[in-house]
């Protein structure tokens, strides 16, 4: 094993990352996993003790989760309804100790097609703020995830923050996941919903599906189709054909892809329904 690095600083990580290949660690729950070794090799950079790197917070553009916030932390923190479907799906990552070190951005970074954390924050309009020696960057979650395993990010950067805009905090949320069983499960399935209703119509409408593909899908055109239309009988308006067209699910030892389009439909009626149903009139 080569050099264990802890900076206490922002710009002493990227300094360090300026000058050579490091393994990041934060979290730490998939780090020894995705390897064959007993070791890591290299040098590692520790950047859980970077002040505001552990932090959740708003200001006047929208929310900014840090990059070594925990689930346990986001399950914590005072967010809005819309954020609900981002708590929900924390609380499904693995056990509560898996919560209480694996990382927000580390879930991100890991980039399984199967990841929790990503059809809510895609359904949150998210931005993957990237740090670098040169400057920053900011990436939408949509295209920094660009295959199984593989994201936007080049040597020498790393991430900082998912920033939420504020014009996704109105409205409120859900998140449904399908495994084999109920704890500790790879997911087969998995939706993220969020509603926002006017007057007793659509304003807002955000849709995405994980496990349904190389990476989590948004519901593009299905949602075009559901916005403006009336709150009432919405979850009988989803058009099967609109997901099914949007998804590229493959067969493994957890399904087929044909049980994975009809359980994607499925389970977006039923967090529909659940909103739909919170949101009428009693």
């Amino acid at each position: 094993m080569g050099a264990y690095l802890q900076p206490d600083t922002l710009d002493e990580a990227l300094g360090i990352l300026a000058r050579e290949p490091v393994t990041i660690a934060a979290g730490c729950t998939d780090l020894f996993a995705a390897t064959e070794s007993q070791s890591l090799n290299g040098t590692v950079l520790d950047v859980t003790r970077i002040e505001g790197l552990r932090r959740i917070g708003k200001d006047a553009t929208g929310w900014r989760i840090g990059a070594a916030s925990t689930w346990s932390d986001v399950i914590a923190a005072d967010l809005p309804p819309a954020f609900d479907m981002l708590k929900q799906a924390a609380r499904e990552v693995g056990s509560v100790q898996i919560q209480n070190a694996g990382t927000v951005a580390g879930n991100i970074c890991n980039a399984s097609p199967a990841a929790d954390g990503v059809p809510p924050l895609l359904s949150l309009d998210a931005q993957v703020e990237i740090g670098a020696k040169g400057g920053p960057r900011e990436v939408p979650l949509a295209e920094f995830l660009t295959a199984p395993r593989a994201t936007v990010l080049t040597p020498g950067e790393m991430v900082t923050a998912i920033r939420i805009p504020d014009t996704s905090g109105k409205g409120e949320s859900r998140f449904s996941k399908l495994g084999a069983r109920k704890y500790l499960v790879i997911s087969i399935v998995m939706v993220a919903a969020r509603l926002h209703v006017q007057d007793g119509f659509v304003r807002d409408i955000a849709l995405s599906v994980g496990a349904c593909g190389p990476v989590a899908t948004r519901l593009a055109a299905l949602e075009e189709a559901l916005r403006g239309t009336p709150l009432a009988g919405l979850p009988d308006r989803l058009q099967p054909e609109l997901i099914a067209s949007a998804l590229t699910p493959i067969t493994d030892m957890r399904a087929s892809d044909k049980y994975r389009r009809e359980a994607a439909v499925h389970l977006l009626r039923r967090v529909l329904d659940d909103l739909t149903l919170m949101r009428s009139p009693a």
